[in-house]
């Protein structure tokens, strides 16, 4: 059972710490799994954080919001500050050295969940790193969500494809991404995929995270139960 397996070495429900990057120290919170569902399938969540250069971090509320979700289905879950934010050293790259960044993240993940599966998550920004880290990781990633992703403005699939299955998350009052052409993307993937979209939603979701929190629940049940 994942609730056995120790984060390093902490034992803690929640552990910041930091861990060596390609561009420094990256600062990271580790979540242990909750008694939930999936509490018995060997998977790890990280998740990614939106733009650095606009307050973005892995304590945004979207991202913690990812975190309880995977948390009460069993699933612990990794968090971590870009290259430039909080404690995490370096400096802002443009989704370059950010996904670098997130696959030192990864790499640590599979040394403390060697038999895990894994699943990666981001907001806007923080989802196109998610994306791109996705085709260099290929058959080691069993889950992807993207929400709010800003699909004009970085890159995401490759002709169509991921190599695992997605849930993409939008608002559709999203101030800051183009819906219509999130929407017209998603229809273009030829992948397992799901699309929820929230009507009154905005880019950050306010009044609807519980609403994210259920719906993405129930369809990482139907995958994975």
């Amino acid at each position: 059972m994942k609730s056995e397996v120790k984060i390093g070495p902490f034992v803690e429900r929640e552990a910041r710490f930091t861990l060596a990057g390609p561009a420094g120290a990256l600062e990271v919170v580790a979540t242990s799994a909750g008694a939930g569902a999936l509490a018995d399938e060997p998977l790890v969540a990280v998740i990614c954080h939106p733009h650095p250069l606009h307050g973005g971090s892995m304590d945004n509320k979207v991202v913690t919001t990812l975190v309880r979700t995977y948390r009460d289905l069993g699933i612990p879950s990794i968090r971590f500050n870009f290259r430039g934010v909080g404690a995490s050293e370096g400096v802002f790259d443009n989704a370059v050295g950010e996904v670098d960044d997130l696959m030192a993240v990864v790499d640590w993940a599979h040394q403390c969940y060697p038999q895990a599966g894994l699943l990666l998550a981001g907001f806007s920004f923080g989802s196109s790193v998610a994306a791109q880290a996705s085709h260099r990781l290929g058959g080691e990633l069993e889950h992807l969500v993207l929400v709010a992703p800003p699909v004009e403005r970085y890159s995401y699939d490759l002709g169509g494809v991921f190599p695992c299955p997605v849930v993409v998350i939008i608002g559709d009052q999203d101030e800051l991404v183009d819906v219509p052409g999130v929407v017209a993307w998603v229809d273009t993937l030829r992948v397992e995929k799901q699309l929820l979209r929230y009507p009154e939603a905005t880019h950050f979701f306010h009044g609807s995270l519980g609403l994210v929190k259920q719906d993405l629940a129930e369809l990482l049940l139907q995958e994975f139960e």
